[in-house]
């Protein structure tokens, strides 16, 4: 392919990625005609695509961030708050003593002046996040950089007019930039493993023009259960505390999480139990993590908990007790629900239900159906009260409604569908169909581009 095909095709890229990433303030649109010829890119975008132009003809190629939730080549940020979006572009050139490069053009009224370039080493720019972590208007970098197969360093910049300054640079795993301590400017928590090998999480606080470690606090999880299927999920406590989930998947598996908040400004786990000085929150791992599950504003941590089989060699089954903590470490059950992850739904279960049903999940053609049953006492057998289908193929929309069955939602090419069954009419904790759909909830398929 020829450079100026090439040139012509890298116009039309950034065309589209600043007016994405710009919005329509951009002044940049496309009506009919523009979709038969090549678009005109404002005069600052043409000047920034010659500047990075002349970054790739010096043998530099584009190394977008490989995680987290900024992954374009260029990225717009206001880093200066002044209202104009900063450039943000990434690179990789082999040739150099550090290959990773991290170029900011200033915006101008109509160009983009080159400001300042950082530079690291290693084999990627794992991740970027932008932040104002002392509350001075201006954006502080946080860069991830991965070393090698089996370490990333973190490095928080701040871009003085002298040029980027080195506020923070450690090894870690994970971290996350939250407000721990409501003081409206924002913290730095990094969890990475010690010296001894052990998995600690340190918290910096701005002090004295830069960020200090201000305390550490030890955490349950190894750091390979951590970044694997493992998560670190900002939420709050029961009394209204900020705090950091922080959830890793052992081999069994099994998921243990801790708890991290302030305590008179000092960093605490929370979920640590008194006894055995690791967190009491590990159960077998179902893929659920911590959430809001009853839309209360509190952060709930999900314990599955066994149903009891209705017959011999049925499949195992259970709910889900979605679990509370408050900064002292207090527990409260908050909710059950029942998770038919196979079909992409779950249910809010009635607090009375709890240990007075079993479910059954049968399979038909084009129908996956998950029945609910009143246990039966004193040798009396199961009896079905309601009904839930994902139902699929053809007809569904006459399918759904079949006989005594109401609509619950659709996703696709899936139709979700209940029945109240005739246990259910005599039951002092039967249900209505307003009941249901109001209990009834989707799966949201989480759509990851991975951890900071």
């Amino acid at each position: 392919m020829s450079r100026w095909i090439r040139t012509i095709l890298t116009m039309w890229t950034l065309a589209l990625l600043l007016a994405c990433a710009s919005g329509c303030g951009a002044g940049f649109t496309l009506n009919s005609q523009d979709l038969y010829s090549l678009p005109k890119l404002p005069a600052k975008y043409t000047e920034l695509n010659n500047r990075l132009n002349a970054i790739l003809g010096g043998g530099a190629e584009y190394a977008a961030p490989v995680s987290g939730a900024n992954l374009q080549p260029v990225q717009l940020a206001d880093l200066d708050g002044d209202g104009r979006e900063e450039a943000v572009a990434f690179f990789r050139n082999a040739g150099d003593e550090k290959p990773l490069k991290i170029y900011i053009f200033n915006a101008q009224e109509d160009t983009y002046d080159l400001s300042a370039v950082i530079e690291g080493s290693g084999t990627a720019i794992y991740s970027v996040a932008y932040s104002d972590l002392d509350g001075d208007g201006r954006t502080e970098l946080a860069v991830g950089w991965r070393v090698n197969a089996d370490l990333l360093a973190l490095t928080v910049y701040a871009l003085r007019t002298e040029g980027p300054e080195e506020l923070v640079r450690t090894d870690y795993v994970r971290y996350a930039i939250v407000d721990m301590d409501r003081n409206d400017l924002q913290e730095l928590v990094v969890l990475r493993a010690n010296q001894e090998g052990e998995a600690i999480a340190d918290y910096y606080g701005w002090q004295d023009g830069g960020l200090a470690v201000k305390s550490s606090a030890r955490i349950s999880i190894t750091m390979a259960e951590l970044s694997q299927q493992g998560r670190v999920s900002p939420g709050t406590l029961g009394d209204g505390l900020p705090a950091l989930f922080v959830t890793g998947v052992t081999e069994v598996p099994r998921a243990i999480t801790d708890i991290l908040t302030l305590r008179n400004g000092e960093l605490a786990n929370v979920a640590v139990s008194d006894t055995t000085g690791v967190s009491a929150e590990i159960a077998p791992f179902c893929s659920l993590y911590p959430a809001d599950i009853n839309g209360d504003g509190v952060t709930e941590v999900p314990r599955p908990e066994p149903l009891p089989n209705w017959y011999e060699g049925d499949q195992p089954y259970q709910r889900i007790d979605w679990r509370s903590y408050d900064s002292q470490g207090e527990v409260t059950l908050v909710q059950s629900t029942y998770h038919s992850m196979e079909d992409g739904w779950y249910l809010r279960l009635q607090e009375e239900w709890r240990d007075q049903i079993l479910v059954s999940r049968s399979l038909s053609q084009d129908e996956v159906s998950v029945t609910f049953f009143i246990a039966g006492g004193r040798g009396q057998p199961p009896e079905p009260f309601l009904r839930i289908t994902a139902i699929t193929g053809a007809n569904q929309e006459s399918r759904a409604v079949r006989g005594g069955r109401f609509n619950l939602s659709r996703r696709q090419e899936t139709f979700y569908a209940a029945e109240l069954l005739e246990a259910n009419a005599a039951w002092a904790y039967g249900v209505t169909e307003d009941e249901v759909r109001e209990a009834f909830s989707l799966i949201a398929a989480e759509w990851s581009v991975g951890e900071n």
